[in-house]
């Protein structure tokens, strides 16, 4: 499947990455989640069989700023993991921003706002 991102950065020294969480490994804290300065989310996760695919635990999408998500579709693996596909991260300036483990690489997928749809349950 392929994703379309409404914002793509060039690389470089100006991507600002900021720290959102991490947690699932013993390794390093990873993986990981940023916000960059260009409106997207950094994801950092495991490495699958598809260059533009990572896996990461659950907990990792709940370290999205609130009122934000990650727009991108997450695949359920049934072990308490997703699979999610973005913009493989190969610029050198970007990867030396995070610390990434041997099985671990980054991908780039959008930042989307929630929205609130339908009513509040009363009681």
């Amino acid at each position: 499947m392929t994703q379309t991102h409404a914002h793509r950065w060039t690389g470089g020294s100006k991507v600002k990455l900021h720290f959102l969480g991490s947690g699932g490994s013993n390794t390093n804290g990873c993986p990981s989640l940023y916000e960059t300065d260009q409106g997207t989310f950094l994801v950092q996760g495991w490495t699958t069989d598809t260059a533009d695919t990572v896996e990461i635990p659950h907990l990792l999408t709940g370290f999205a700023q609130p009122r934000t998500y990650l727009g991108a579709t997450l695949t359920d693996t049934g072990r308490g993991t997703f699979t999610v596909t973005g913009r493989p991260i190969t610029e050198t300036d970007t990867l030396a921003q995070i610390d990434l483990a041997a099985d671990e690489t980054a991908i780039e997928v959008p930042l989307r706002k929630r929205e609130f749809y339908g009513h509040a349950a009363t009681q």
